[in-house]
């Protein structure tokens, strides 16, 4: 195993100190509180709070920041932050109008965040829950009961975020929460493992001509395996799956073809030509599109495409200025 580390046990806190330090508008809440948070707070505004193993990088922390979220709560690699340390994200969020926790649907992640709001709210901060669902692949995986929440997770921090930042309730920052949520869609693939610092071996194997169709970010199986094949035919084939759950036909959109971690942008490029030729025959039109590496798996070669069905109100949330390190519009 070769990485850029320290010691790998203390890989999360090495990563949060050396984030804000890069970027002075956020600040680290300290060793063992594993929390990011906008440097300075706004009174008045609801808090929008996120969270999950770190592995993921952009996200979470990196999608801190003035339009998007308030804090970011980290848990060890592919873990879910203790109660303790989100109840410490919520305080770092709230600004005395409510806290949104917007969480993807993990079991751990689930627990841990409900248990922290119970705890939160005894001291009376109210506090509401959003949980994303776009992975299309699975509707059980080795984590989860039903569908995964993968990339579109992004949308969601952005949509809300800027909700909030333009002065909205707690209500209606849920409401443009879950209007992304029922509008989201993810499908990704990947062709190479990832190696977890503490444990320094790949999790699963690939042969060297074999990808896996829907895999999760954390080498949760997908719904098959096969033989490496051209960007066009994978683009259809993520599409498709997309386009089988939900309804695109005549939609103006927001694409994302995002990386994993592994995959040069060059290839990340080359599917977007390919899914955008798609979408462009079927009628359905290009409103911003988004490629990069958004949330990865720490090394993992892959990719996953997102499709979020748009309207004049999750445009203007779309639009809405970001100063988060990671997204800046």
């Amino acid at each position: 195993m070769k990485k850029i580390i320290n010691n790998p046990n203390e890989v999360v806190s090495d990563m949060l100190r050396g984030m804000a330090k890069a970027n002075p508008k956020i600040r680290y809440l300290g060793e063992g509180v594993e929390v990011i948070a906008r440097a300075e707070k706004t009174p008045g505004k609801v808090g929008l709070i996120t969270g999950g193993g770190s592995g993921h990088e952009p996200s979470f922390g990196g999608y801190v920041g003035k339009g998007m979220l308030d804090a970011a709560v980290a848990g060890n690699v592919f873990s879910s932050p203790s109660p303790d340390r989100i109840i410490e994200g919520v305080k770092a969020a709230d600004g005395g109008a409510g806290v949104l926790m917007v969480i993807m649907n993990y079991s751990g992640d689930i627990m841990n965040f409900q248990m922290a709001r119970e705890m939160v709210e005894f001291d009376g901060i109210k506090t509401d829950i959003a949980v994303v669902k776009d992975d299309v692949a699975v509707e059980d995986s080795t984590w989860t009961t039903g569908r995964r929440g993968i990339a579109g997770t992004l949308f969601v921090h952005k949509v809300a975020g800027a909700a909030a930042e333009m002065g909205r309730s707690l209500p209606e920052v849920k409401a443009a929460a879950e209007k992304t949520i029922a509008n989201v869609r993810t499908m990704g693939m990947a062709m190479t493992p990832c190696i977890l610092p503490a444990v320094g071996k790949p999790g699963f194997t690939l042969g060297e001509d074999e990808c896996e169709i829907g895999m999760g970010i954390h080498g949760e199986p997908g719904i098959n395996r096969e033989k490496m094949s051209s960007a066009k035919e994978l683009a259809a084939k993520l599409l498709q799956k997309i386009f089988d759950d939900c309804d695109y036909a005549g939609s103006e959109v927001a694409v994302m073809v995002n990386g994993l971690g592994g995959t040069p942008l060059m290839e990340q490029y080359i599917l977007y030509d390919e899914v955008e030729n798609i979408l462009r025959e079927k009628g359905i039109r290009i409103y911003k599109a988004f490629v990069g590496n958004y949330m990865t798996s720490l090394e993992m070669a892959g990719v996953s495409v997102t499709l979020l069905k748009l309207d004049d109100e999750l445009k203007a949330y779309l639009d809405y200025p970001s100063e988060a390190p990671a997204f800046r519009v």
